[in-house]
Parts: C-alpha cells; structure tokens; sequence
C-alpha cells in the first residue's frame, strides 16, 4: 500500500512536469511567430520560470542527444522516458498490492 502511494504522487510529479514542458513549447512557438514577446514583463517572467525549472532536466539530454539543427527534440525524450517510468512505476505498485 506504501508503494502505491509513493507512485501516486510520483506521477502527479511527472504529469506536473509534462504540462511545464508544454507550456515551455507553446510558449516557444509564440514568442518565434512574436505573437507574444520578451518585452512584456509577465511573458518574460513565465519563460524565464519555465527554463528555470526544466533546464536541469534537459540539458544532461541534450548532452547525450545528436545536434538536429533548429529542432530541439529533448523536451519529447523527457516526456517519453517520463511515461515509460510512470508505467515501470506503476507495475512495480500494482504487483506489491
């Protein structure tokens, strides 16, 4: 019951952090299309937030992944490898009950 529990809140942890590397995304989009821009303090406020809290996680990615250009494909390796820990997770959780 203590494992489940624990995967519980690991995956509230991990959806957390899917929905901050989506915003990251679309926010992305709209400053590069400059229908939002970095001038505006709360726009500025929010990227420089949403970089704070992913940047940790995605440059040991970057590190390890090929140099694709101008396509920046780790936010979709942190979002898969993500998922495959939230299921390893809650296999492990469902067999302990």
């Amino acid at each position: 019951m203590l494992f489940f529990t624990l995967y519980e809140i690991i995956s509230y942890l991990i959806n957390i952090i899917v929905v901050v590397v989506i915003v990251q995304f679309v926010l992305s989009l709209l400053i590069s299309f400059n229908v939002v821009n970095l001038h505006n303090n709360f726009v500025a406020a929010i990227w420089q937030a949403v970089n704070a809290i992913l940047e940790p996680v995605l440059a040991p990615i970057r590190r390890i992944m090929p140099n694709t250009g101008a396509v920046d494909l780790s936010p979709m390796v942190l979002i898969i490898g993500l998922t495959i820990l939230q299921i390893i997770l809650k296999n492990l959780a469902y067999a302990a009950l």
